[in-house]
């Protein structure tokens, strides 16, 4: 790239100590970062669908328990019944978190609410604490069982909240907040590689205290003027990080771009 250089001033920035000659405008634009993460329309339909199956799957195992424990009224309790109602309660209980954990991926809580973006990421968890501890309470206490029988059922009624509870669980739950961290990251990694593209594989760019750009070329017409006396060079990282700039300079680009063309022209001749 043909850089006939500035008569300006040129600082390079590289740290903590540069940051506190460089002031930080007053009312920096907003970033993709600060704006609040939207969820796309076709995504909400998918979250919609996703709950609303889940949900129904949730009913039928509580629908189940309810089976189960009416049939402890029984003399007397006919176990293969009971048990059978518990593996299937435990089925439509697990189904019914998977899909929950399903819909919040595509329409997750904001970290911002947190009563809300706890109960809304474990509620598989919860759920299946209501599909399974008053059974198994009913279970011990039942006038009706046997001790062997009480055992044999209760162990399976434990190990079915277990596993529904293990499974209800989201571990690393998504939210609004992650989601836009990882946008925000793809954005900065994609303009970094476009300066790189234009500049010859380097991430070296130019800007000014009251610049809206970062420029590929410290001679750019938009940053000699009269109103500039000093210009900074660094990444593209640092020109975010130091003064919320994020947007190439069109003249830089384009400039950049021809000059590449001329260079493949040159090279074909050749």
């Amino acid at each position: 790239m043909a850089d006939k250089g500035t008569k300006k001033k040129i600082t390079r920035v590289g740290g903590p100590e540069t940051a506190s000659t460089i002031p930080a405008s007053n009312t920096p634009p907003p970033t993709e970062a600060t704006k609040p993460y939207v969820t796309s329309d076709e995504n909400k339909a998918k979250a919609k669908k996703y709950r609303l199956i889940a949900v129904i799957s949730w009913i039928i195992a509580i629908g189940l328990e309810v089976g189960a424990i009416l049939l402890l009224n029984k003399k007397p309790v006919p176990m293969v019944w009971l048990i059978v109602l518990i593996v299937a309660d435990l089925i439509f209980a697990v189904i019914g978190s998977m899909l929950w954990k399903k819909s919040n991926k595509f329409n997750p809580a904001s970290q911002k609410e947190p009563i809300r973006f706890f109960i809304q990421n474990q509620l598989g968890a919860i759920i299946s604490v209501i599909a399974f501890l008053p059974l198994i309470i009913l279970i011990f206490t039942n006038k009706n069982m046997t001790g062997k029988q009480k055992g044999l059922a209760g162990a399976v009624g434990i190990i079915a909240l277990v596993i529904a509870g293990f499974l209800g669980i989201d571990f690393n739950p998504p939210s609004q907040e992650k989601y836009q961290e990882q946008a925000q990251h793809a954005k900065d990694s994609m303009q970094t590689e476009q300066v790189k593209e234009l500049n010859n594989g380097i991430d070296h760019v130019y800007w000014t205290k009251s610049g809206k750009s970062y420029h590929l070329y410290s001679d750019c017409g938009y940053i000699n003027t009269d109103r500039t006396d000093e210009i900074f060079e660094g990444t593209v990282y640092q020109a975010k990080q130091l003064k919320n700039i994020t947007d190439i300079c069109d003249r830089c680009a384009n400039r950049a771009k021809k000059e590449k063309e001329a260079l493949l022209r040159n090279d074909s001749v050749k």
